[in-house]
């Protein structure tokens, strides 16, 4: 499933090729995605696309008199293509764009999502309840700490809130509380100040190497092949069972939280 940093990756990606572009057309192959895609997005029509931002894990088209909001959902990707490139099978919502250039959804399993709003982005329902950027200045330990006082819920579930913190997916949820040497089941309410400190620090680190790696590794997003684009991250603990810890060779051990697999070092992580 693409996570922040591969969301993160595919804005830096689109983002040089369809900024200040006027978009000519939207065709909508299968309009039954995740939601229902609105008849409204044809108001994208005739509109220059300004801006490209990320909140959580959504991509967000400003335009000149709305916002589209695109989820990659678990296997979506989009790349800029020429507007003669063939139609894959699961490509099914193309933005073209002035000068012979596409902005093409491609998502098999059709759990993504491309919706419109005129409205204020900040009020659309998907959006306004999100916590904290994770990269952000106000992410702090401090704002940390409060959040998780007297909360029994362990604390990677705690952290995979989206109503806290977004984009602490699994698998950097499960890296960072490593690098942190925070065991994943301890009680959020029972983390001391210092080691929200740590933790804090961990996850924008795990998080901005995943970017930093997502560019060095970064497909052409004009090439049509079909690729997403997303890089190889350099995992510690996560799909690692009983492999040696890389810092005191103790077997890594495999549990579920939250129904979500869960790794850690039991040595290392208290």
């Amino acid at each position: 499933m693409p996570e922040l940093p591969e969301v993160e990756t595919t804005k830096n990606g689109i983002s040089p090729h369809i900024i200040g572009r006027t978009v000519t057309k939207v065709i909508v192959r299968q309009a039954q995605l995740r939601w229902q895609i609105p008849e409204a997005i044809t108001q994208m029509q005739g509109q220059q696309i300004t801006q490209v931002q990320r909140r959580a894990k959504y991509l967000l088209l400003e335009a000149t008199t709305g916002t589209c909001l695109i989820h990659l959902g678990m296997s979506g990707s989009l790349q800029v293509v020429d507007i003669d490139t063939p139609v894959g099978k699961h490509d099914h919502v193309d933005i073209v764009l002035q000068h012979g250039k596409v902005l093409r959804l491609h998502d098999p399993r059709r759990f993504g999502a491309v919706l419109w709003t005129q409205s204020p982005i900040t009020e659309h329902k998907l959006i306004k309840h999100l916590g904290l950027e994770p990269l952000s200045d106000a992410f702090t330990a401090e704002y940390l700490y409060q959040k998780a006082k007297n909360r029994q819920v362990s604390i990677k579930v705690f952290i995979m809130n989206a109503q806290i913190v977004v984009g602490v997916g699994n698998i950097y949820a499960s890296e960072s509380l490593f690098m942190a040497g925070i065991h994943p089941k301890r009680a959020a309410g029972r983390i001391s100040l210092m080691r929200f400190e740590k933790l804090v620090m961990s996850i924008k680190q795990v998080l901005q190497q995943a970017i930093t790696e997502g560019g060095t590794t970064l497909k052409d997003f004009t090439n049509a092949d079909g690729q997403s684009g997303y890089f190889q991250v350099k995992l510690q603990v996560y799909g690692k069972t009983s492999q040696p810890c890389p810092r005191c060779n103790t077997p890594i051990k495999q549990i579920r939280l939250n129904q979500r697999s869960t790794f850690y070092c039991p040595c290392c992580q208290r």
